[in-house]
């Protein structure tokens, strides 16, 4: 009879986790103006909504706070429904960036959560201002690519280039929900991999 093969296993001399990998315990998610009237002039907003939608999904699972921002919603009309039905009420605002609504990023730092992943809309305006004034304030910040977006493909790319130039760390929407979940034996695993498995619009 032939042995069975060894398990491939871990020897529990585990190398320390890396500091460029965002966790449950101090991260935090922020959606940009991710409202109706604007969602409208955006290519591909169905599949930016969806990557948005998994990231709060996810980050609900496994215990982060969700917080969002709407940009003057009186012309520009209110979150998603989609989104605004897991988010909850958020602070209007008229300034680009989401760094007035500083009450929110005060209450993540009190508790401990020195990361923020951003997604939403435009990507040239409140995300990248947003974006910086996270990092102007001394948090680690993340954007996910696939979940954020702007009318023309240059603001897009531009505003990746220059973020990514500043030390913004890009991600896409799966490299954050397993870099929060961490490992396949979390209780919330099923529930991530399901998000991962859906198909996209």
């Amino acid at each position: 009879m032939e042995p069975k093969p060894a398990e491939n296993t871990a020897s529990g001399n585990a190398l320390p986790r890396s500091p460029e990998l965002m966790n449950r315990e101090d991260s935090a998610l922020f959606v940009v103006d991710a409202q109706e009237r604007l969602l409208e002039i955006i290519p591909d907003s169905a599949r930016i909504v969806w990557n948005i939608r998994r990231l709060v999904d996810a980050a609900q699972a496994l215990g982060l706070p969700v917080a969002g921002a709407e940009q003057y919603p009186q012309r520009l009309g209110p979150t998603a429904a989609v989104l605004k039905e897991r988010i909850g009420p958020v602070p209007r605002k008229r300034n680009f960036s989401a760094g007035v609504c500083g009450d929110i990023f005060e209450r993540w730092k009190d508790e401990g959560r020195s990361r923020v992943l951003v997604c939403g809309i435009e990507a040239h305006v409140c995300v990248m201002q947003t974006v910086f004034d996270l990092a102007a304030a001394g948090f680690e910040v993340y954007v996910a690519v696939d979940a954020i977006g702007a009318r023309y493909a240059a603001d897009y790319e531009t505003a990746l280039r220059r973020m990514e130039a500043a030390g913004i760390i890009l991600c896409t929407t799966e490299m954050a929900m397993f870099e929060w979940c961490r490992t396949a034996e979390a209780v919330e695993f099923k529930a991530i991999s399901a998000l991962a498995k859906e198909k996209s619009p």
